[in-house]
């Protein structure tokens, strides 16, 4: 892996391992439950605005996950595995 690409995963390790990051994700999670409220809904275009939140909340969400299943695939292929 090249120095480039370390640092680059480096910076997302270090940010993730913050406690401001946690409360973040947990914070992200508290607003997709609240709108995810199918009872608020308007409209078919409301949905799909709540839809679009939802999915932009989820890859937040899972960003930590993320970047560790591409980290962890870099590292096996870098090991010829």
């Amino acid at each position: 892996m090249d120095k480039e690409t370390e640092d680059y995963y480096n910076r997302f390790f270090d940010l993730f391992n913050n406690d401001g990051w946690k409360q973040l994700v947990e914070e992200l999670k508290i607003n997709a439950e609240n709108i995810n409220n199918v009872q608020a809904l308007k409209d078919e275009q409301d949905m799909n605005i709540k839809k679009g939140q939802l999915m932009i909340l989820a890859s937040l969400v899972n960003l930590e996950a993320t970047i560790n299943n591409a980290h962890e695939e870099l590292v096996l292929n870098d090991k010829g595995l």
